[in-house]
């Protein structure tokens, strides 16, 4: 591979975005995300738009989305925020002459030495970096990859994929594509009541206290192991497999619900716990549409809290798929409006404690790379989001290429781009539980484990 270009690319406003300049605080659910970029990786085969055109289309979707062309900076108190200077996104353009993109699509992005060509490098020092960097590689066959990082305090996934989406838009669209005007004001998504009354235990659920240094999720805590301990998988479930999983569920039934539970039973056998151990899953759950007032839809930032379906490894085991989806359902449904607001009035308490001095430091319980969260799962739902209909003028993309998974436990479940109604599951699993997940994975026979070794090592 070879990098042609790099050059920081700023979108030019016809007058001042209301934003520009600005210094955004981090909101809670900000401080909640991982703090780390995010990669993504989009194929599209010959004939696709040129590099020019790309980066056109961009400019014009990143002048929309104004944190996008931002830093994160500190202030005098030692508190991160966001800063709306439009110094730009980064992007690298690379050229590859010595193989064809199918070369990478056939090795699933396994073409390369490693995942990370795909994308750009990641920061060693977040503050001050670009937000978005963008990396286009062409290929010799004319073929396009698109990598893009993003720091997880700017956007959720949902937020994402909204811009992803008016980016191929304008890029398909070019004149005539219609700028969006998506909701910005994140003060608007954190007004804690007067005064806060935070009900909930929020400094051992979504945040450790006083910077411990620990990986844990919903109050427990985690081993952490060398990367080279985790295996990435990619389970792929057809739309006929995932409808015999709503009909054993019965009722009314998401594909992520009856999905998760199949999963869940699956990865939890393989890994032969104990019957009376617990196992739970962290699940993000999209706040937007659940406070009070209901926030947006087309908020862009983050505004995702978890919940933690909870059950013993014995009923796990032996209950109907019908009974772990209520347990999944129940969980979420307990991510309301009351406990959305007392997160929110949390954070504004924990902001006051530090008026004037360095505030309080919160660390996300976001899982740490190398973290084995067995007995435990962690689960993003991307079949809502518009990836695979960023169609940039020529067609959607061929393949979205995963890249490494750093947390055990850690699945991703998105549509897939093979066959309509089937989902991919990319997934992170203990290099020691593989050969007895993949014997199972499609079997809908109750579980009850097998004997692999312990989960931590």
């Amino acid at each position: 591979m070879e990098i042609t270009s790099t050059a920081m690319l700023r979108p030019v406003y016809g007058k001042p975005h209301p934003l520009a300049g600005a210094a955004v605080q981090l909101t809670v659910f900000d401080r909640a995300a991982f703090d780390l970029y995010v990669p993504s990786v989009l194929a599209y085969p010959a004939p696709a738009p040129s590099n020019e055109a790309v980066k056109e289309g961009l400019l014009t979707a990143v002048a929309a989305y104004p944190h996008l062309a931002g830093r994160l900076a500190v202030d005098r108190h030692g508190r991160r925020f966001l800063h709306v200077s439009n110094e730009g996104v980064l992007v690298v353009e690379a050229t590859v002459d010595g193989a064809d993109l199918a070369d990478v699509l056939a090795s699933g992005g396994r073409a390369m030495a490693t995942d990370a060509d795909l994308y750009p490098a990641l920061p060693e020092d977040n503050v001050g970096a670009a937000l978005l960097q963008i990396k286009l590689i062409r290929y010799r066959c004319g073929g396009l990859v698109v990598g893009s990082i993003c720091h997880h305090h700017t956007a959720d996934g949902h937020s994402m994929s909204a811009f992803f989406t008016a980016w191929a838009s304008a890029v398909r669209e070019g004149e005539g594509f219609t700028v969006p005007t998506p909701f910005l004001d994140r003060a608007a998504t954190a007004v804690p009541r007067s005064p806060p009354a935070p009900a909930f235990d929020h400094r051992s659920i979504e945040f450790f206290e006083g910077g411990e240094a620990a990986a844990a999720g919903g109050g427990r805590s985690h081993a952490v192991v060398p990367m080279d301990k985790i295996r990435d998988l990619n389970v792929h479930f057809t739309a006929e497999f995932v409808a015999e999983l709503k009909a054993r569920a019965g009722g009314r039934c998401s594909t992520f619900q009856c999905l998760l539970a199949h999963v869940w039973k699956k990865v939890t056998a393989a890994r032969d716990l104990s019957p009376e151990e617990f196992t739970q899953v962290r699940v993000a759950v999209n706040c937007r549409g659940r406070a009070n007032p209901p926030v947006p839809m087309d908020f862009f930032g983050n505004m995702v809290l978890w919940a933690f379906p909870r059950l013993q490894v014995r009923e796990l085991l032996h209950a109907s798929y019908a009974a772990v989806v209520g347990a999944i359902r129940d969980a979420v449904a307990r991510i309301d409006d009351e406990y959305i607001q007392s997160f929110v009035d949390f954070g504004d308490r924990a902001a006051a404690a530090g008026e004037g001095e360095k505030e309080e430091e919160l660390v996300a319980t976001a899982a740490a790379a190398g973290t084995m969260l067995c007995p435990d799962l962690e689960v993003d739902s991307w079949l809502g989001f518009r990836f695979h209909q960023m169609d940039l003028g020529t067609g959607p993309p061929a393949a979205f290429l995963p890249p490494d998974l750093p947390v055990e436990g850690l699945m991703v479940f998105v549509p897939s781009r093979a066959a309509k109604g089937g989902v991919d599951v990319f997934m992170a699993v203990a290099e020691h539980h593989v050969q007895a997940f993949e014997q199972i994975c499609y079997s809908l026979e109750e579980g009850h484990g097998r004997h692999v070794g312990p989960c931590h090592l």
